[in-house]
């Protein structure tokens, strides 16, 4: 068995099926939607650029959070930035992310950002796989890199169904009387 292919298969399987046809016809107004008061979202700043709502550690109970801040957080966050520090020049940080203001940027951002992601992944050989993360990524620094692949595969499904979820409730919630 290759596990680099099989970890690869998982996330693709997830991606081609469920993930990415969820996501058709979303518009901004979904994108932005806060079914309930204090969402956490990505929000307009004064100079135009857009920001995130976040907080660490984590209120108890966690906020809801709107397909917005679920997009951005596996797209830019989770992929991008794992992409950008273990595949490319590290310059995407949370320091110098463009969070997305719209539903189509952050498609995009998605899009982009998995295809970085996955093409990454697929040059790992076997020892690479096993290897320590490294010094990019904190609490993973001693775990094989296969074991920060399949976080990001559980952070992703994990989001994705949410996402699924919030449209559907979107949808209901919209619906013409």
């Amino acid at each position: 068995m290759k596990w680099r292919d099989e970890l690869l298969a998982q996330l693709e399987f997830y991606w081609n099926y469920h993930l990415w046809p969820r996501l058709r016809g979303l518009t901004d107004e979904e994108y932005f939607w806060e079914p309930v008061p204090d969402c956490w979202s990505i929000r307009k700043q004064p100079d135009g650029g857009f920001q995130i709502d976040w907080a660490w550690p984590t209120p108890d109970p966690p906020p809801v959070t709107t397909i917005a801040w679920r997009l951005a957080h596996i797209g830019v966050q989770t992929l991008g930035v794992r992409a950008s520090s273990h595949f490319g020049n590290g310059s995407l940080n949370l320091e110098t992310i463009k969070w997305p203001g719209s539903a189509a940027e952050a498609l995009r951002a998605l899009a982009t950002h998995y295809e970085h992601w996955r093409r990454g992944v697929r040059s790992l050989d076997e020892d690479a796989l096993l290897a320590p993360v490294g010094d990019a990524e904190g609490e993973w620094v001693a775990e094989p890199f296969a074991n920060l692949i399949l976080h990001l595969n559980r952070e992703i499904m994990h989001h994705g169904g949410e996402i699924g979820v919030l449209r559907d409730l979107y949808r209901a919630v919209r619906r013409p009387a």
